[in-house]
């Protein structure tokens, strides 16, 4: 069986033993039955002659006409879009939007797919993941094997949740606002997005014009009626005047990147930052900073977290990767006047938002830095309980030993992506720790990605 999620490949053309480029397969077709679903919004075929596909736009059990998208005579893989649906599964629905499909938006890998049936594809490719990368199953990870819908979010076949509180759109050289093609630099113009909440449609981004400009990321607060816009103008061009649907405050984007990895954001007008509301408090975000996107997200994840972790009143905590403190603030407030809180956050911005919001804390120190770095400098030699919420890439071996040497009784680990989390599952079990219980949340409807929560404990001696 191929892998569950395939490996990084090259798009350019390996040289063969004579020196000329093995020919591209792009365009070709093959007429296939679709398998499984893999890690990545897409599932696994087979030619006749046994060379496997990773074929977006079809659904396991369906017989298709698979064109390559990307590949040569020599690659391990083809990608493939299915173009012909010759055989359509029963949880095939006609897609909402009417900018999805082979070769067009690639913000979407599931609009043809009902609501429910995302779900299960979400859940067979986080059980796949545990069992590959951890060697657990749905019940040694104590995870009841479904995919739950936010509040709110369960719509019927064909309909589609307007969730996204932050969408990032590509402008193409007229000046048209749009999204990125799948594996593209290509953009597709739209004039909607299905998934984008209210609050950011009803700006208008994609009715206006804007010159001169690579890129607009339009941000609608949850909690509060900020509305913000981030414009990166293209090399040596101009900001051009917005005028939007809705009062909104705008930041300039320069690009590169600062020393530190992050954007170097100026004010144009209004607020430098969006105010968002969750866990009982207000958060100040600094314009581009994380937070959240699903606007029901950080309430659901700060519950499932506090009820796994039960903190105690006098508890040590740590909150790490703790961006603009949303965990470290839910912490304070349980632990009490003896408790205390470290956070850690590399980004500079968002310590600072940090420090911020939870300013009324006294208990509570934000440090800056990468997590691995921070510890061992910190003193801390033991904690009780334990948040990380790490990037897409995981925390890491080196983190989880760090983590587990402090003793805690519960470690509570938040992840957006199945493969990261199953590998640093396997990490903490060698450090002797297993999972109590794990939570699955459809938090990106539409897309293959999903919010998990796992909450850890040390192996019972004996066992």
């Amino acid at each position: 069986m191929p892998p569950a999620t395939p490996p990084a490949e090259s798009s350019a053309a390996p040289e063969t033993a004579t020196g000329a480029a093995p020919a591209s397969l792009a365009g070709r077709e093959y007429e296939v039955e679709i398998g499984p679903v893999a890690h990545g919004g897409h599932c696994v075929a087979r030619t006749e002659e046994g060379r496997v596909l990773f074929v977006r736009h079809a659904l396991p059990g369906e017989r298709v006409v698979a064109r390559v998208t990307e590949g040569h005579e020599d690659s391990r893989f083809l990608r493939a879009d299915a173009v012909e649906i010759l055989d359509a599964a029963k949880d095939r629905v006609e897609a909402p939007c009417p900018f999805a499909g082979p070769g067009r938006c690639g913000g979407c890998d599931w609009q043809h797919a009902a609501p429910g049936a995302q779900r299960r594809l979400k859940a067979a490719v986080l059980a796949e993941q545990l069992q590959r990368l951890a060697g657990l199953t749905a019940e040694e990870a104590g995870w009841d094997g479904t995919v739950e819908p936010a509040p709110g979010d369960k719509v019927p076949r064909g309909e589609v949740p307007a969730w996204r509180t932050r969408v990032q759109y590509a402008v193409d050289a007229s000046g048209r606002a749009g999204l990125r093609r799948h594996r593209s630099h290509e953009i597709e113009v739209i004039d909607r997005c299905l998934i984008a909440a209210p609050g950011v449609s009803e700006l208008g981004v994609e009715k206006r014009a804007w010159p001169q400009t690579a890129s607009v990321e339009a941000v609608a607060a949850t909690g509060s009626n900020d509305r913000q816009v981030l414009i990166t103008p293209r090399p040596d061009g101009r900001l051009p005047l917005v005028e939007l649907d809705r009062p909104v405050s705008v930041m300039r984007v320069e690009e590169p990147r600062g020393r530190n990895g992050e954007r170097t954001v100026h004010r144009v007008h209004g607020r430098p930052y969006v105010r968002e509301r969750a866990a009982e408090r207000t958060w100040r975000i600094g314009a581009g900073g994380f937070w959240q996107v699903h606007p029901q997200a950080a309430d659901l994840l700060v519950r499932t977290v506090m009820t796994g972790l039960t903190p105690h009143k006098g508890d040590m905590a740590l909150d790490l990767y703790c961006g603009a403190g949303l965990f470290a603030g839910a912490l304070a407030d349980r632990v009490g006047e003896k408790g205390a809180v470290l956070g850690v956050e590399a980004s500079k911005r968002a310590v600072e938002d940090a420090r911020h919001n939870l300013a009324d804390c006294d208990r509570v120190r934000i440090e800056h830095g990468t997590v691995e770095r921070v510890l061992p400098r910190t003193g801390i030699t033991e904690a009780d309980i334990v948040v990380l919420d790490p990037p897409r890439s995981g925390a890491g071996k080196k983190t989880v030993r760090q983590i587990a040497a402090l003793g805690p009784r519960r470690v509570a680990y938040v992840a957006c992506d199945p493969a990261a989390l199953a590998r640093d599952l396997a990490y903490f079990r060698a450090e002797g720790y297993v999972p109590h219980f794990t939570k699955a949340f459809d938090l990106f409807p539409m897309t293959h990605h999903m919010e998990c929560v796992a909450i850890l404990k040390p192996v019972e001696k004996g066992a």
